[in-house]
């Protein structure tokens, strides 16, 4: 993206079945999503004119809408070619795919039983989420005073815009300072997920320790990456990790879509080596997304 805000770009944006300017993709300011959250998403990487695991992010679109209580009105393979063709509409090689579905303006109130359902795909040419110098290091997080609420009390398996609310204050806080991101507990006061990816521990028995996903997304670079590393022969354990514990990991790790595979180097003022296990697996899952040697050797 240039250095204009995301709502003054060139480009095309596929919305409700068209391909719509850029800058003509609006909605109404009574649209139900805009008030009551009523919105899912997914966040999907180009890597040389491939979109990853497309399917498997479509899959988790229209099961995302499900559990909010609406239908996309597309198929799934309508949706992987709408993401494909928008792609192609503004030749995006390497960037994101931002699908995003929502409920209407047909009315306004908690109850939207008659609102239309829509759909749009942007892309944009997408950068490192976080800095390559910050890759080197390792990303400095801030445990944040928000948790990650229980799965009785909100759609914690879903891709849903409200549970990101929690997020965006995390983050804010732990930029003002001076971190990179946020660390999240969850509700019980275990150690969950960073605001947009998933964490792994190397502990001093050379497994991988991740919190099990029973209250946030389990990502599908975690499922990825817990693929590769078993491949590379790494045990993996998913278990509850108390913040007490962080203090014993030999490296830690975070994963998502954005972030990829990105080392941590600090939290709450507690340095942690950028070790050899992140390393590797940094370099095997830029390999698995197609990622140019290049791009390797400058991030690990």
């Amino acid at each position: 993206m240039g250095s204009e805000s995301f709502d003054n770009q060139d480009g095309l944006i596929w919305y409700d079945g068209k391909m719509v300017e850029w800058r003509q993709a609006n909605l109404h300011v009574l649209t139900h999503a805009l008030h009551y959250a009523s919105c899912v998403f997914e966040g999907e990487r180009v890597y040389s004119g491939v979109i990853f695991k497309l399917r498997e992010h479509t899959k988790r679109l229209v099961k995302s809408a499900s559990i909010l209580g609406f239908q996309i009105p597309y198929s799934i393979d309508e949706i992987d070619g709408a993401c494909i063709q928008t792609c192609e509409a503004n030749g995006i090689i390497d960037g994101y795919v931002r699908p995003v579905a929502w409920r209407g303006s047909e009315s306004m109130g908690v109850s939207s039983q008659n609102t239309k359902i829509h759909l749009a795909i942007a892309v944009w040419p997408w950068p490192s989420y976080f800095s390559p110098e910050a890759r080197l290091k390792g990303i400095r997080l801030k445990t944040s005073k928000w948790r990650r609420p229980p799965p009785e009390s909100a759609p914690v398996h879903a891709k849903a815009s409200g549970l990101y609310m929690i997020c965006t204050m995390s983050k804010h806080e732990a930029e003002a300072e001076g971190y990179d991101d946020a660390l999240m507990l969850d509700w019980r006061g275990y150690v969950a997920e960073g605001t947009g990816a998933n964490i792994f521990l190397v502990m001093a028995d050379g497994k991988l320790h991740t919190p099990p996903p029973d209250c946030f997304l389990n990502g599908i670079t975690r499922q990825s990456v817990i693929d590769l590393a078993k491949k590379k022969g790494y045990e993996i354990i998913e278990r509850h990790i108390k913040p007490a514990e962080i203090s014993d990991a030999r490296e830690i790790f975070v994963t998502g879509t954005a972030a990829e595979v990105t080392p941590v180097g600090e939290i709450d003022g507690l340095v942690i080596s950028v070790g050899e296990v992140t390393k590797i697996l940094m370099t095997e899952y830029d390999k698995l997304v197609g990622k140019k040697l290049g791009d390797t050797a400058s991030a690990a």
